[in-house]
């Protein structure tokens, strides 16, 4: 693997970290459509139990060739890179052009799903009904008013678990379930107030959820892998439904730094025609993005690290 692999690789962290910093996005997506989702999928599979075992005997070279360092290492560099460089940007966006910014995005999903059909295009009968249950299954789970769960190590186990499961899936944003379990403000709160305790508990679902489901995803992409590949392309069709440019705000709460900040949300059809326009060229512009972005998956994906 060369360096130029190496930088391909840190690029599509790069995408993903955005993607990440995006309610109703995920970096899944960005992985699907850059070809690396199968190599992500089995990186992470590679921290398992005959692992840990090599790490507690002592046997660390043998513990690192099991591991793609450089391939997890170059990707992770990227992700960092885009959550500490443009996180307050994204956040300014927001608030000043929020219409402009989710047609872009909007964009870039609706341009992932068309890029994915055509990829796995012939359906079969039976990826058709994959594609529909799991579109109308994610429409349905992102539109959920949010609840208010007890604030027990228990349901914040869960928590961590549904949420990093959500953000391994194309289309689903983990952050915006923590917001549906109600569980958003009590780990920002934990991780303000450096709750250990709450954390660590966080952080076990986490790991939980993310080592769990990354062999489910597996066994089925191994398994029936265009119907898989087809559902997937489902759930970002369903979640369109988060990132459609024109909302009405529902309920709020303060953030960290005092700020007033929407919590639930209505889709609303637009009603200025100049608006309209320029959110269809930016809805355009973001499906070409996307294009650009799936020029970097160079077809024979190495999995050499």
């Amino acid at each position: 693997m060369n360096w130029l692999n190496h930088l391909r690789i840190a690029l599509i962290g790069f995408c993903m970290g955005v993607a990440d910093l995006i309610p109703g996005v995920s970096g899944g997506t960005v992985a699907f459509i850059c070809g690396i989702y199968d190599r992500l999928i089995e990186a992470i599979k590679s921290f398992d139990v005959a692992l840990l075992r090599l790490v507690l005997a002592g046997r660390f070279r043998e513990a690192l060739a099991r591991v793609p360092v450089v391939f997890l290492v170059s990707l992770g560099a990227g992700l960092l890179t885009a959550i500490f460089t443009l996180s307050k940007v994204l956040s300014a966006l927001f608030k000043s052009h929020p219409v402009e910014l989710w047609s872009f995005f909007f964009g870039l999903i609706l341009g992932s799903i068309v890029l994915l059909t055509v990829e796995t295009w012939k359906w079969r009968a039976k990826d058709a009904v994959a594609f529909v249950l799991a579109a109308i299954a994610t429409y349905w789970l992102v539109g959920l008013d949010a609840i208010q769960t007890p604030a027990t190590p228990l349901y914040l186990f869960v928590a961590g678990f549904i949420a990093i499961s959500a953000m391994i899936l194309p289309g689903i944003s983990g952050s915006y379930l923590l917001v549906i379990m109600g569980k958003y403000q009590q780990v920002l709160d934990a991780v303000n107030s450096r709750d250990i305790a709450s954390l660590a508990i966080f952080v076990a679902g986490i790991v939980a959820g993310i080592l769990s489901l990354v062999r489910v995803i597996s066994w089925l992409l191994h398994k029936w892998r265009q119907t898989t590949l087809v559902a997937l392309t489902g759930i970002m069709a369903g979640a369109l439904r988060t990132v459609w440019p024109w909302k009405e705000v529902l309920t709020t709460r303060i953030n960290s730094h005092g700020e007033v900040v929407p919590v639930t949300q209505r889709n609303i059809l637009p009603t200025e025609p100049r608006e309209i326009v320029v959110a269809l060229v930016l809805l355009v512009i973001g499906a070409v993005v996307v294009l650009g972005l799936s020029r970097l998956n160079p077809g024979k994906d190495t999995k050499s690290a």
